[in-house]
């Protein structure tokens, strides 16, 4: 009885001591480990119950996501937990920096904010950053295919989310996951979501969380590997991370600098404007290249990672080329490898070529991209495109975060698709060591931003 007495007094001494450190390091228990205190149920009607020093959230049938949010909102600050999904069906998030809007949905009300995807399934998008209730993915973790390797199934997960001013990173077990430089929202709560389920049968489906806590004073950002693609939705602009890790803006959001008309020595005197941020081709009723013509950029530029944002209008056609050697002189636009630009539902040319190979983000005459409706901001919105091109020639083709297409320039498979297209007549077509990036004018408007490269070499 004496030594299970001692062995007691032991356990609750060091139990109190590991509670003082984290105090004196900053940290805050946001769960203690028996009640609810400091959180709160909103939108939805899933359960929550509490054993063991674990928050236990499960699904029922008819009802909304299901939100357990802190009833204490939080600006800067470092989130630190664990997490356990007991099935590969059942997909769950963490919100920050979140809001409640009360009048949302008939009166039942509306979550929204930032949301740090839970995902067990084949997907493996854990540690992605979604925009929950408003802009839908941010960051997609196709962006950084190590990171999809992170979670584990069956056991618990640690999580980390990083909010140091527009800066935010997360973690899936001490792995960098996502990084994304966003001015939305720089304060909210934060809150454990249960889904909501599409089909009776899945109710009763759990997920676990433990350990949540939270550091608000003192903050150190954590370092991310050199490599890790940045999401930064603040148009023309590049953060300091971006910037010391080898990017550059190809348009700085007010001058034409380091571009010129294809085939020309200056840049076009119409055809073109740069405002509001943008630089748009103007409509010329769909005529190529009839008005201003193509524009290239100055440098050439061999392996490299280029992403840029695009918004097109109703119908319209254009497209950004790669490796353009401007060799052929050639009428019309010039030639080289293109990441098609095409509104898919009104323009004829998503119907033409083989397969699908003209439509939005395909390799134009080529390869289709294999993308879905959802990842598609249709015209008037602002869709991010990204292409890759490694030193060792593979390439590969992103629409709003997703990998649509990839392929091997210069591969066998890579010429039998060339000498069955339109650019067949064109020895060793897109093979060049290095080339232009190219904006087309392909009669219609359409309007870029944030256009930036890394060079890979």
């Amino acid at each position: 009885m004496k030594h299970f007495s001692f062995s007691l007094l032991s356990f609750l001494l060091f139990i109190y001591t590991l509670i003082g450190q984290d105090k004196k390091n900053g940290w805050i228990n946001l769960f203690n480990g028996k009640t609810f205190n400091g959180w709160k149920k909103l939108s939805g009607s899933a359960e929550f119950s509490i054993q063991s020093g674990v928050i236990t959230g499960t699904t029922v049938p008819n009802t909304p996501n299901t939100f357990l949010v802190t009833e204490k909102e939080y600006s800067d600050f470092v989130l630190e937990l664990e997490v356990l999904i007991e099935d590969t069906t059942s997909n769950s998030g963490i919100q920050f920096r979140s809001h409640f809007d009360a009048a949302a949905n008939n009166g039942k009300g509306r979550v929204y904010g930032y949301q740090y995807e839970l995902d067990p399934s084949m997907r493996r998008w854990t540690g992605g950053v979604y925009d929950e209730g408003r802009r839908d993915w941010l960051y997609p973790l196709t962006l950084n295919p190590v990171g999809q390797n992170a979670y584990r199934h069956g056991v618990f997960n640690r999580v980390r989310i990083e909010c140091i001013g527009t800066t935010i990173k997360t973690w899936v077990n001490d792995i960098p996951s996502a990084y994304v430089v966003d001015t939305f929202d720089r304060n909210g709560f934060i809150a454990l979501q249960v889904h909501s389920i599409g089909k009776p049968e899945m109710a009763g489906r759990k997920i676990h969380w433990k350990n949540i806590r939270v550091k608000t004073t003192g903050l150190k950002p954590l370092p991310f590997p050199k490599d890790i693609y940045v999401v930064n939705t603040i148009p023309n602009n590049l953060s300091a991370f971006e910037k010391n890790n080898g990017w550059k803006l190809l348009f700085d959001g007010k001058t034409n600098n380091g571009w010129k008309g294809a085939y020309k020595n200056q840049f076009p005197e119409k055809g073109w404007e740069i405002k509001d941020g943008f630089l748009s081709v103007l409509s010329s009723e769909g005529k190529e290249s009839m008005n201003g013509g193509d524009i290239v950029t100055k440098e050439k530029f061999s392996s490299f990672d280029l992403s840029f944002e695009f918004k097109l209008t109703p119908g319209a056609n254009s497209g950004v080329k790669y490796f353009v050697t401007l060799s052929e002189n050639n009428p019309g636009s010039a030639i080289g490898l293109e990441y098609q630009l095409l509104d898919d539902s009104l323009h004829a040319d998503a119907k033409m070529g083989r397969e699908g190979n003209r439509t939005l983000a395909s390799l134009y005459d080529l390869i289709k991209a294999n993308k879905t409706t959802r990842f598609i901001k249709q015209a008037g919105g602002w869709n991010l495109a990204r292409v890759i091109v490694y030193p060792n020639n593979h390439v590969e083709h992103y629409l709003n975060g997703v990998k649509v297409l990839e392929y091997d320039r210069g591969s066998q498979a890579y010429r039998e698709l060339v000498a069955i297209s339109k650019y067949k007549v064109w020895p060793n077509f897109g093979e060049a060591k290095e080339g232009h990036i190219l904006l087309q004018d392909h009669g219609n408007a359409v309007s870029f931003r944030s256009i930036k490269i890394r060079k890979l070499d």
